[in-house]
């Protein structure tokens, strides 16, 4: 319902009188036509046309008995003319359930239409598609300036919008080229938020866009980093640097960077590749490279500074450094003060003379709420300052796992020295020797903890024995040491600057998850396969 201005011309003054009528609309055919279901007078009460809204809402909300969910904010003049109004329009007859009757017998009459009864259960939808989190991403992308930066490339606009389709895709269903056209046509509207039709999308373009992504890798990662600081006003005051590998399913004969090597998931049989990041305290990624799977993590830190140093510029000072200790070597820290960065990392020596400059140590939790005590110490190794970590948690585990090595160490010394007194066993002094050297091997974590004895005679082993030392420096279960180049001696802030390591992990643990889907897609696929052939 709505409320309608109409004039009237008084014949005897010629004066024209404007007055209000409630009205409602109707269709007949392919026309809209108006009803008149009350006069209402001058409205002298009425200052606006929000309150003749307000009025015609109220009306119909009394005559249709609907019940009021939510409560208008409604004048007082107007909810008293509003009563008052349709309680004359239901004194005058008027309802809503006489007017459809009407309409129906209407309907009815005229023989036009037939209403039949539909079992709403048994309603089906088609070629339903999803798009919430592909509007959510674009929304995303669109702040991030991403096409713009594109555009800027001279890329097409079809290329532009092929390329943000794909990383949408990505970000909402991380899956193989093919798997993600299959997905485009067949689950998501990703498509018709570009205005095209998923038909023109092919696993062969995904490709072309992921070479032309790679081509323009530094300056959209210079790019993203600048407007994540600026949308954020971050300002990068810490920085992580960690690395992870990543292996491939095939041989990758002909690749130059995939070789064997240490694999993190435990898959040295697979060739791998390394991949370096350097991000933000909120996970914003600064900086990329991917390095030969055989490489040593703490021969990377110099390349990486040096694009850092090309690539970035930070306004006030250079930010502190946060490494773990596989990249702290002795030659990398120097390199970092000599760059002008301050550093926080895990201690790879043992400092043998050390004193604590407290006697009481200062409780703290790490990010999983686990507590630990750390104070400072004094030593004369270095220029830098040390600060004592024990970790309950971590004292449990590491127990736990010493014991668990230790145990099966033990026994495999016991078999040896069994064979050596046994007719037809292993008792030549270099056999013996390399079966010693097999078990240091597979046991490392506990065969720092034995000394062994070997007693020969001749080209014969005729005796062993072992017993368990005591390690010189640090040795405690849950306990190392944090070094760092800053004068700081807040505790609660080294160890906080240090903790943040956690955060690039987590986009490890983030681009590791999408990998995995990959590679169970792909064992998927060969089975099936095999099953056909």
């Amino acid at each position: 319902m709505f409320i309608k201005t109409a004039d009237k011309k008084d014949k005897n003054t010629g004066k024209v009188y404007h007055y209000y009528k409630l009205c409602e609309s109707y269709r007949i055919g392919n026309k809209i036509r108006h009803r008149t279901i009350h006069i209402l007078g001058k409205l002298d009460e009425i200052q606006s046309d929000k309150e003749k809204k307000m009025l015609a809402d109220r009306i119909e909300h009394y005559l249709s008995g609907a019940q009021e969910i939510f409560v208008m904010d409604v004048p007082e003049h107007v909810e008293k003319l509003a009563r008052h109004f349709s309680e004359r329009i239901q004194h005058q007859g008027f309802s809503y359930k006489n007017e459809w009757q009407e309409k129906e017998q209407v309907v009815a009459k005229k023989g036009d239409e037939d209403f039949q009864e539909v079992d709403l259960q048994s309603i089906e939808m088609e070629d339903v598609r999803e798009v919430g989190a592909e509007w959510l991403c674009k929304q995303t992308l669109e702040e991030l300036g991403v096409g713009d930066f594109l555009r800027s490339l001279n890329w097409s606009e079809r290329q532009v919008e092929t390329a943000l389709i794909q990383l949408i895709s990505r970000a909402v269903y991380p899956a193989s080229e093919r798997k993600t056209v299959l997905w485009i046509k067949e689950n998501s509207a990703v498509s018709e938020l570009f205005n095209r039709q998923p038909d023109t999308i092919d696993r062969f373009k995904l490709y072309q866009m992921s070479r032309m992504f790679y081509k323009e890798k530094e300056g959209l990662e210079k790019h993203l980093s600048e407007k994540t600081n600026e949308l954020f006003d971050l300002e990068d005051k810490i920085i992580l640097y960690d690395l992870t590998n990543m292996y491939f399913e095939g041989r990758k004969a002909g690749s130059e960077l995939a070789r064997y090597g240490r694999s993190k998931q435990k898959r040295s049989d697979a060739c791998l590749v390394t991949l370096a990041l350097v991000v933000n305290v909120d996970g914003f990624v600064k900086y990329s490279h991917i390095y030969r799977g055989n490489i040593a993590d703490c021969k990377t830190l110099k390349n990486t500074l040096a694009d850092l140093n090309r690539s970035t510029s930070y306004s006030e000072r250079e930010p502190i450094v946060v490494i773990d200790a596989g990249i702290a070597s002795e030659d990398n820290l120097k390199l970092l003060r000599s760059e002008g960065y301050s550093y926080v990392c895990v201690s790879r020596s043992r400092l043998k003379d050390y004193q604590f400059c407290e006697t009481e140590e200062v409780h703290l939790e790490d990010k999983q709420g686990n507590p630990i005590d750390v104070r400072w110490i004094e030593s004369e190794e270095g220029g830098d300052q040390y600060l004592h970590v024990h970790s309950q948690m971590k004292a449990v585990k590491e127990s736990s796992m010493n014991d668990h090595f230790s145990e099966h160490y033990e026994e495999e010394l016991n078999n040896v020295a069994l064979t050596l007194h046994k007719k037809g066993g292993i008792k030549k002094y270099g056999k013996v020797m390399e079966r010693l050297g097999r078990i240091k091997e597979r046991y490392p974590a506990a065969n720092k903890h034995y000394e062994i004895e070997v007693e020969k005679k001749g080209d014969l082993a005729v005796n062993l024995q072992w017993k368990r030392k005591t390690l010189s420096g640090l040795s405690g279960e849950g306990e190392y040491l944090l070094r760092t180049s800053l004068e700081q001696k807040d505790k609660k802030l080294v160890w906080d600057i240090y903790n943040t390591i956690r955060n690039i992990e987590e986009v490890f643990r983030v681009l590791k998850m999408d990998l995995e889907l990959r590679r169970i897609f792909i064992k998927r696929i060969r089975t099936r396969w095999r099953i056909c052939f």
